[in-house]
């Protein structure tokens, strides 16, 4: 294979070890010595692992879905998988992982970031690790660096979810193909195909790495590889098939939120397949060669315009799904910009080259500062479910009747059941865990509205002013009895919800009336 590999470069003018750069000058560039390659690699991973820990708890802020995450790691094993097989099946692996986590170590917001936040320091490192091997431990530096800079990745380093595992997953899948590729053998072929099955698992939607890997292919101009490359395939799809199967038949339920793609978010698509077209240039990319940016290019551009195609039908895109594709523009800045710093004139390099890495490196780090919300506070997710609890607390009294508004809101009780126990949850009829579902099953609406009709007073946890309504039967009843048997008393708005509490008309209480007791999990 190996020796099949360098004929068909050489057929194309490719020469051994220099697959990163084909204009000019030759320079050798094979890959670097072990501990050159490494060391390149903790510097990425490092920068990485700081910005993930710095404020990793976000002012002790959570948000609905992490309050899902640590809710479902909190359930038994046999809960996971009943409920994987009624909702959220394409993070029933996810959930099975963090239960692990929390089996070990029961340490709170910490413990459910954590993975995330070391997932993407090895995802970063693993970026370095691959552009040195194309283009050059320099490459390398910067494009760890410009990865760990991300703000998308940086955003979802210290999130309670998948994303950034899948991430790394498949870096390490296309660092075992970019190895497989180069004639690296069975094994490597082997381990792409592993890590994509556990990537896809995580989330199926990591399977669109295959299609920018195809691409890669014909980029690269390295057909023989595709029959190699079209058994992985095949094997991670029929791995991955049942799964998917079971996910399709969810996805009405679970995806019903979704709306088609925004013009800003085509526009950030667009700009940074733009911006990676100008890199894949100014890197000397050319068709018909194996390359970093032949890689980067496709990584960047396919799976997110794949995912937003698709959306013009039928709704699926959002940014984290394809996380992943940053990958892409990663290693296109690093490739760019080794290149400009190699093209100034040797009598001056050795000072300018210095200089200009610095300025490349200041540039990437200033991306991040430009127009993004800032990651580390609570108000960067929808909504702060610690926040929603102490407002019950504050306006609650044990016995109270409790509703959600919509039902799905039921998610912000779910990870401080200690805080909610003292309510009564009059709508529910079967609870998350009998009915293996994510937030419990709900009485009709009769029931429901028999119910309320009993009760002197309803805390009711609702969406912010201005959101849609839900126009089920369910949810029509309960605004109606509220709105017409109860009198609002008080409103406490908190970020991404309202807290009211309603009281029979000319009952109202004074402001701080409530007396819950305090939740000792709440941070």
């Amino acid at each position: 294979m190996a020796r099949e590999y360098v004929r068909e470069q050489n057929q194309h003018g490719v020469s051994q070890g220099d697959l990163g750069d084909q204009k000019g000058p030759r320079r050798d560039r094979g890959p670097a010595p072990w501990v050159a390659r490494w060391g390149v690699c903790l510097g990425p991973a490092l920068l990485s692992l700081g910005l993930g820990l710095w404020g990793l708890t976000r002012h002790d802020s959570m948000w609905r879905d992490e309050s899902v995450t640590y809710q479902m790691a909190h359930r038994d094993a046999g809960d996971i998988w009943r409920t994987a097989g009624h909702i959220d099946a394409v993070h029933g692996a996810y959930y099975g992982l963090m239960r692990l986590v929390f089996s070990g170590w029961e340490g709170g917001l910490v413990a459910l970031r954590l993975p995330s936040v070391l997932a993407t320091a090895v995802a970063a490192g693993l970026v370095a690790l691959l552009a040195t091997r194309m283009c050059g431990p320099r490459a390398g530096l910067l494009a760890g660096a410009a990865f760990a800079l991300t703000p998308l990745v940086r955003f979802y380093a210290q999130e309670g979810r998948s994303y950034a595992i899948v991430c790394a997953c498949v870096v390490a899948a296309t660092y075992a193909y970019v190895r497989a590729v180069q004639g690296g053998g069975a094994r490597w072929w082997v381990a792409y195909g592993g890590l994509l099955v556990g990537a896809v698992v995580l989330h199926e939607f990591a399977v669109l790495v295959l299609m920018a890997h195809g691409v890669s292919l014909w980029l690269g101009g390295v057909g023989y590889a595709r029959v190699a490359w079209g058994r992985c395939v095949a094997g991670v799809l029929l791995v991955v098939a049942p799964l998917a199967v079971l996910s399709a038949r969810q996805s009405g339920a679970q995806l019903v939120w979704l709306g088609r793609p925004s013009g800003a978010e085509w526009a950030v698509h667009v700009g940074a397949c733009g911006a990676g077209v100008l890199l894949f240039r100014l890197a000397g990319g050319r068709r018909r060669e194996f390359s970093a940016v032949a890689v980067a290019l496709p990584l960047l551009a396919v799976p997110g315009g794949l995912l937003l195609v698709v959306s013009l039908v039928k709704p699926y895109y959002v940014d984290r799904y394809v996380l992943y594709g940053w990958v892409g523009l990663a290693l296109l800045i690093g490739a760019g910009a080794d290149r400009l710093i190699g093209a100034v004139p040797a009598v001056r390099r050795d000072a300018a080259r210095d200089l200009a890495a610095l300025a490349v490196v200041a540039a990437i780090g200033a991306v991040p500062w430009l127009g993004s919300p800032p990651a580390r506070s609570p108000e960067s997710r929808l909504d702060d479910v610690v926040a929603i609890s102490r407002a019950v607390r504050e306006v609650a009294r044990p016995g109270d009747a409790v509703l959600y508004l919509p039902a799905r809101r039921r998610e912000w009780a779910m990870s401080y059941p200690r805080q909610y126990g003292a309510l009564r949850d009059v709508a529910l009829a079967r609870t998350p865990v009998a009915s293996g579902t994510l937030q419990g099953e709900e009485a009709s609406a009769a029931r429901i509205r028999r119910a309320l009709e009993r009760e002197p007073r309803v805390v009711a946890l609702m969406d912010p002013a201005g959101q849609p309504l839900d126009a089920v039967d369910r949810e029509a009843v309960k605004r109606s009895v509220l709105r017409d048997r109860f009198q609002r008393c008080r409103v406490l708005a908190v970020h991404g919800a309202r807290v009211a509490l309603y009281a029979r008309p000319g009952h109202c209480p004074p402001h701080r009336s409530g007396t819950l007791p305090r939740d000792p999990h709440l941070p």
